[in-house]
Parts: structure tokens; C-alpha cells; sequence
């Protein structure tokens, strides 16, 4: 089975593991968000990139969900002590040394693409993963406080700000301009299905879907995704507050219709959700929770199963 994945970071990354567990034989893409990157301390960060890559390549910090397992920080307090920042953004000695390598290579002229698919082969995640596009997308908030009405690059208002300020709304800046990387459509129209995992709709899922050309092909396959919202609030993170900067409720149903009837085709919520009704969506529910990686496999095979049903 082809299948293709458009993830963000931690809940796409264990969502993702689950997929491999579940289904080891299939040939599996990743379409990475990277409207999540910014450049700090000369060097270029893909958040989602990595997080993707290192769960799934065995070298994630497990307690957080992102950044290397065994991580040390003496780059980083030295940084601090020459007063180098932002110290609100905090790396470690080892993910230092992917954002050196991913730098150095772009700087000798290397599309993201081809850098991520460098940095691949030494973790081998199991899967191709793909950024969204090789052109550079940032996304922005605009938000109002003591400073006045400004924006902010979203790793500002997510990691300092902790999205404690209300976003007046949310921007992703290129990604009208921007292509598809090589070989993301081509891996769009291959595809036997296309998994929504339990990312941000908004700030991971959406800004993929953001890239000229990337929604349309997706809508064309049978599309199934999963729910991030149990109950009225979001299994992890803050999706909430990026749901309310566009005007949509935190619940399942209303993810649901916000990506709406032309791109999904189904859609998994949990059982406390089993109410939920989306007009020309289908709706199955079971438990949501990724505990385990069995339990993470389990979620992925009643996907996959939903979306066998829808295109028989």
C-alpha cells in the first residue's frame, strides 16, 4: 500500500510510528510542515523536520516529544554567556550539530529536499520524508499587547509566549508563492490513501495544505484523518488557541468541517466524541489516546481500515 502522511511535529511523529508499526510493509511519504522553521544563531531549524526524523530514526527525547534523547547544553550556556539569544529558544549540543549540517549545506546551494533526504540517511525514520516545499514559508502571528499590534514569528508566540496572547490571526508568508518539493505531488497522485495524522489543522496540516497545488491533489484521493481535538480540548499543545485565531471551535466536528467535504472523505474521532455528525464526512470513533506504540498502531489501522471501506 502507498499511503502519504501530512504531519506536523510530535503528533504526527507518534502517530507516524504507529503507522510503521501497523503497517511495516507499505511504502509510506511524509509531507513535512515546515511553516514552523525559523533561523536562529546563523543557523536554519525545521522543528517538525526533525522531530519527524528523530522519532521515527530512534533518536527523540521521549519526555518531551521533540529535541535528542541524552541531550547536553553546554553550547547553549555559552551562548548564554556571551548574551547571544534568544534565550527562549533552547537547543541542545547534539540537535545543534543537524541545524550546522542542514545550514552548510543549503549555504553550498542544496534545496531543503535534498538536505533532508542527506540528513535521512544517516537516521533512516522508515518512511521518505519530504519537506512541503523547498521555498521558504514562516508562519506569522499578529498579536496585540504592551508593545502594541505587531507580528511575531509563530516559534515566538508558541515557545516564549506560550500562546498566551491571543492571536488576531495567523499568516503563512511565501507559501502563496511557494512550489511543492520534488517528488510531493508526484507522491500525492501515487498514493492509495492520504492520512491526516492528529497534527495542528491549522498551523501544521493547514500550512501544508497552504502550498499551491498540494490541497488539490490531495482532495483527488481518499483522504482519512484524525481527530486532535478529544473533548473539546486539544490531546496535546495548543491547537485551541490557533483554532480560535480563525474562527473555529476546539472540537472534533468542527476540524472536521473546517477542512471540509472536498478533502476528507473520513474522519476518526475519539469515543468521547461519538456524537459527532459532519455533513458528507464519514465519522468513526474509538479511542484516540496514543499511549503506547500499540495502542498508536491500533489508531492508525482503524484509518487505514475507514479508508479501505470508503474506496471499495
Amino acid at each position: 500500500m502507498r499511503i502519504v502522511a501530512l504531519a506536523g511535529g510530535i503528533g504526527g511523529a507518534r502517530f507516524l510510528r504507529g503507522l510503521l508499526h501497523t503497517a511495516p510493509e507499505s511504502d509510506i511519504t511524509v509531507v513535512g510542515n515546515t511553516g514552523d522553521d525559523i533561523s536562529l544563531f546563523g543557523l536554519r531549524i525545521c522543528p517538525d523536520l526533525d522531530t519527524v526524523m528523530y522519532t521515527l530514526g530512534g533518536g527523540i527525547n521521549e519526555d518531551q516529544g521533540w529535541g535528542r534523547a541524552d541531550e547536553t547544553f553546554t553550547l547553549r550556556e555559552e551562548l548564554a554567556a556571551y548574551d547571544i539569544g534568544p534565550a527562549w529558544f533552547t537547543l541542545g549540543d547534539r540537535d545543534f550539530a543537524t541545524h550546522i549540517v542542514r545550514t552548510q549545506m543549503l549555504d553550498a546551494g542544496y534545496p531543503l529536499s535534498a538536505v533532508t533526504e542527506a540528513l535521512c540517511d544517516r537516521w533512516r525514520p522508515g518512511v521518505r520524508l519530504l519537506p512541503m516545499t523547498d521555498d521558504r514559508v514562516e508562519t506569522h502571528v499578529v498579536i496585540e499587547d504592551a508593545d502594541g499590534r505587531r507580528a511575531v514569528h509563530f516559534q515566538e508566540w508558541w515557545v516564549r509566549l506560550h500562546a498566551g496572547v491571543p492571536a488576531q490571526s495567523i499568516a503563512s508568508v511565501g507559501a502563496e508563492d511557494a512550489k511543492p518539493a520534488p517528488g510531493v505531488l508526484e507522491a500525492i497522485e501515487a498514493a492509495d490513501v492520504v492520512i491526516l495524522p492528529p497534527s495542528n489543522p491549522v498551523v501544521s496540516v493547514g500550512t501544508i495544505l497552504a502550498v499551491p497545488g498540494i490541497r488539490a491533489a490531495v482532495a483527488a484521493k481518499t483522504v482519512v484523518g484524525v481527530s486532535p481535538i478529544i473533548g473539546g480540548a486539544p490531546v496535546r499543545g495548543m491547537a485551541d488557541a490557533c483554532l480560535t485565531a480563525i474562527g473555529v471551535d476546539t472540537s472534533a466536528a468542527a476540524v472536521a468541517a473546517h477542512y471540509g467535504p472536498d478533502l476528507l472523505d473520513g474522519w476518526l474521532v475519539d469515543t468521547a466524541d461519538a456524537e459527532t455528525d459532519v455533513d458528507g464526512i464519514a465519522v468513526r470513533s474509538r479511542p484516540l489516546l496514543m499511549t503506547d506504540v500499540e495502542a498508536t498502531g491500533q489508531i492508525a489501522r482503524a484509518a487505514l481500515d475507514l479508508a479501505g471501506e470508503l474506496s471499495s
